[in-house]
């Protein structure tokens, strides 16, 4: 699908965190070094034991793809020893901390700032909660090649994630259901081949540096979701693919929609709030990617998701409905 109004960002975009870090061409690699270069990018609040096996998994992957590797893991304050366990047990990770107020897309950004000011052949964005499988660096770097040498640049390449018991996709690259719903979209996946994607789930996405230059950094407006589907649209937009790779990449369990504003079942007072949260469709955050990527009917796909809350709590006022157990992007 087309993203026509993507060709012409709005101001906000221009702002210095967006624009590229420096040309490409001009500061390419030696390619005389022996093995691959990869900064991986984390954030992390209060989950250390998932943090720390994150990165174990990270590792036996990087020594299994011989890769020179080193981590960014922006700690938001963690009560719980995160940064401390991190710094003790991993010296190719480096800890930086936040306030507590950073939230995903927050920790990300600024953990990507600093990633770009490194030289490296890719970047890695990695949630904490992904435990990758022993193959997927190898994987996602010898399709990544492969993609390169077909159309000549490299994409943005998404790892597909699945739940552990079930074997069912978690996260991953998705696309629009329909033009009417540009932003309702579905996972889609292959284990035989890449598949193209409009969205991409920043759960893991093997980045390569020219197009991390070109594209920039994560925008910081974004107060916790909506960063990593945002850089995916501006990349397309540039002219740049977005790939999810073959197969399964690691594990991430999905988050449960019970007690989001997903969930029929809650009061609607209590819907309002949660939609409305960082957490939730922030009104600031919302409205940004509405104007940036909805087309002249922005308003519209800005105000859906907001109404349809209001009328399924209208309506579960006077009839009593099951929790909803479909997921959906941002709408």
């Amino acid at each position: 699908m087309a993203y026509r109004t993507l060709n012409r960002l709005p101001s906000a975009c221009k702002d210095a965190s967006l624009r590229p870090v420096m040309n490409a061409a001009s500061h390419a690699l030696p390619t005389d070094r022996p093995h691959p270069r990869i900064v991986a990018i984390l954030t992390c609040f209060n989950r250390k034991a998932l943090t720390l096996a994150c990165l174990d998994a990270l590792a036996i992957t990087a020594r299994r793809a011989q890769v020179d590797l080193e981590a960014i893991v922006v700690d938001d304050a963690s009560p719980d020893g995160t940064a401390a366990a991190v710094r003790e047990r991993f010296d190719w990770a480096e800890v930086v901390e936040g306030n507590g107020s950073l939230f995903w897309n927050g920790g990300m950004h600024k953990g990507f700032g600093l990633a770009l000011q490194r030289e490296a052949d890719h970047y890695l964005w990695l949630n904490d909660d992904t435990h990758l499988v022993a193959d997927a660096l190898p994987s996602l770097l010898s399709q990544s090649a492969e993609l390169t040498r077909a159309d000549g640049t490299g994409p943005l390449l998404v790892g597909a994630t699945a739940e552990r018991d079930s074997g069912r996709v978690s996260y991953g690259g998705r696309v629009a259901r329909s033009r009417l719903r540009p932003f309702n979209y579905h996972l889609v996946h292959s284990d035989s081949q890449a598949v193209p994607c409009q969205a991409i789930e920043g759960n893991c996405v093997l980045i390569p540096r020219a197009v991390a230059l070109r594209v920039g950094n994560l925008d910081p407006v974004f107060e916790h979701a909506m960063g990593d589907t945002d850089y995916g649209l501006r990349a397309q937009a540039l002219g740049l693919r977005a790939y999810v790779a073959r197969g399964i990449v690691g594990h991430c369990s999905p988050n449960p929609l019970g007690g989001t504003y997903f969930d029929t079942s809650l009061p609607l007072a209590r819907r309002w709030k949660l939609i409305r949260s960082r957490k939730g469709l922030p009104v600031r955050s919302w409205r940004h990617f509405c104007r940036r990527h909805g087309g002249p009917l922005w308003p519209v796909h800005f105000a859906w998701p907001y109404t349809k809350v209001l009328l399924t709590g209208l309506r579960g006022l006077f009839r009593r409905q099951p929790s909803s157990a479909a997921s959906a992007k941002l709408t």
